[in-house]
């Protein structure tokens, strides 16, 4: 059995994982569906587990970001075969102790080009601590990501210019 791990990234690091052919190295951390989640979320369901998991992973990803980046959130659902609970604050982050290759990614889910605008206003106050840093990067959760399958990902960042 495996479990789906949402690897938070930039687009930046997406292409260099292309070209590694993996993720890497580990250990590294993710967000998944942890014991933590179904108690903390007991009265939803696995499909909301796993949104909850991704959009945590979406929300790391800010923190990924550097100027010179595309503002876009990415992330990457890999399938591995094993992870283990961080003991963090947050209940969906999980440590993957092994390097993962290409072949294990399911999919990458991505901002679309209408939400550079919030990304980056995101990004910017996180770079510079400013007091409404949080309430920006909330913002960022009226964009749905996109999901690119795992065979759609040099059409995502040839999109972006970055093949």
């Amino acid at each position: 059995m495996s479990t789906r791990v949402y690897v938070p990234s930039t687009l930046g690091r997406l292409r260099a994982i292309v070209t590694a052919d993996g993720i890497g190295p580990a250990p590294f951390v993710g967000h998944a569906v942890t014991p933590a989640v179904r108690a903390e979320l007991a009265d939803l369901g696995e499909e909301d587990w796993e949104y909850a998991a991704s959009t945590a992973a979406a929300q790391s990803s800010l923190a990924m970001l550097h100027e010179d980046d595309p503002a876009r959130r990415v992330v990457i659902a890999v399938d591995v075969p094993s992870a283990r609970p961080a003991g963090t604050e947050d209940p969906t982050v999980v440590e993957v102790d092994d390097v993962v290759p290409f072949r294990l990614v399911g999919a990458v889910l991505a901002d679309a080009a209408d939400a550079e605008g919030h990304v980056a206003a995101a990004r910017e106050a996180r770079t510079t601590g400013a007091a409404d840093a949080e309430r920006l990067a909330e913002r960022c959760l009226d964009h749905e990501l996109g999901w690119w399958a795992a065979q759609e990902i040099g059409d995502l960042l040839a999109g972006t210019g970055l093949t």
